[in-house]
């Protein structure tokens, strides 16, 4: 039988007046609310929970400048359409995975019927060129004995030479009027036929990333319909400002989170900018990550942690220490009592540099603040299942 353990939740509230000036309405009035819980040497155990006192170590500086994870474009595919016509069919949705070669969009189009029938006309063309060349190569041969025999005269053989290079030089050109109209179909999607219908296909594979194309919409050539994404390979896109533009070198590592994870991502730098923005004064930098898991998605908003060549004195928490709470880094302080128990109030803090599993606390622990170190996690959730009181101002 599993014992319940009860995590009482009490709400401290204190009235601070301020000081009062002779007019009875300047006076102002603070509010300073405190929420802490209450645990039991049981609940302690149970919840796996250790604390010791901060201490100060000294750190690696690091700046921390905003990114964003987006898509590599070098692995990306962004489709268009070929040209102006009826969007008829839409075979995919946003995150399906397709292969190379599969149908995504089709489409009509009388630009496309138009090089259809291009094509069918310059294969008829190419047909009756190359049954000319044909008879024209045999009257050249026919003449030719008939020379050797003394049958005809050499004006006769050397009009037949004429023709049958001419003729050769026209199949040439039927030749290259196909190969013209089937390029030009091919480059627009067409499908064999004059039925004007556009096919586009994935020519890699991936997953859709987004997906604008409509069904019976009418879109121009080069309207954007679908784009495929390889989701493994990503980019981490820094706009560092001018001060943190040292920092920076092609092959660093960079650190960086997400909102979504308490997790810290890595990523290699792939390229640094020759210069500055004019306008922002931020240097563009670009590192590739591993979106294999697929964990990281583009668009995610990122923190991004560069080390630099100052030390600075900072608490340093084993990074579990650090919890979410209502979207901002919180650790635990505590106050142990005499049965083994301890009250725990959150502290909001902010967060600095990371290494090898741990985290700097460059705002809100000072040394000698005793701290949740194991158990975080636990005591973040009997915060989460307490329940907070109204309170009327």
């Amino acid at each position: 039988m599993h014992r319940i353990h009860r995590w009482p939740m009490v709400i401290a509230t204190s009235l601070v007046m301020a000081g009062c000036s002779s007019a009875p309405d300047k006076k102002e009035a603070a509010m300073e609310t405190t929420a802490y819980m209450d645990f039991s040497a049981a609940q302690i155990a149970h919840g796996k929970i250790a604390w010791k006192p901060a201490a100060l170590e000294s750190v690696a500086d690091a700046a921390a400048v905003p990114g964003q994870v987006t898509p590599d474009e070098d692995h990306t595919v962004r489709l268009g359409a070929p040209a102006r016509g009826r969007v008829t069919a839409v075979l995919v949705s946003p995150g399906d995975r397709v292969a190379t070669g599969q149908t995504l969009v089709t489409l009509e189009s009388t630009d496309a019927g138009t090089a259809q029938s291009d094509v069918a006309k310059a294969n008829a063309a190419l047909s009756s060129r190359r049954a000319q060349a044909q008879y024209a190569r045999a009257a050249k041969e026919r003449s030719e004995r008939l020379l050797a025999l003394k049958s005809i005269p050499r004006q006769e053989f050397e009009r037949a030479v004429a023709d049958d290079e001419l003729a050769q030089s026209d199949l040439r050109g039927a030749e290259a009027e196909v190969r013209r109209a089937e390029s030009s179909a091919r480059q627009l999607g067409a499908d064999a036929g004059a039925n004007g219908r556009i096919v586009l296909r994935a020519p890699r594979a991936g997953v859709v990333l987004s997906r604008s194309a409509v069904p019976g919409a009418v879109v121009d050539a080069g309207m954007a319909m679908v784009v495929i994404t390889d989701p493994s390979r990503l980019w981490l896109v820094v706009n560092a400002p001018e001060q943190f533009s040292g920092l920076f070198r092609a092959g660093g590592r960079l650190r960086f989170v997400v909102p979504a994870y308490a997790d810290t991502f890595t990523a290699t730098i792939t390229a640094v900018g020759a210069g500055l923005d004019a306008d922002t004064r931020t240097l563009q930098v670009r590192g590739t990550a591993d979106g294999a898991s697929g964990r990281l998605k583009p668009g995610m908003l990122a923190t991004v942690y560069v080390s630099g060549a100052r030390q600075l004195s900072a608490v340093m928490l084993p990074e579990d220490a650090v919890q979410m709470m209502q979207g901002k880094a919180t650790v635990f302080i505590v106050a142990p009592d005499a049965r083994g128990g301890a009250r725990i109030t959150p502290r909001d803090v902010a967060m600095g540099p990371r290494a090898n599993g741990r985290i700097a606390i460059v705002r809100g622990l000072k040394a000698g603040d005793v701290v949740v170190t194991s158990g975080a996690f636990s005591v973040r959730a009997a915060f989460g299942k307490g329940a907070m009181p109204k309170m009327e101002m």
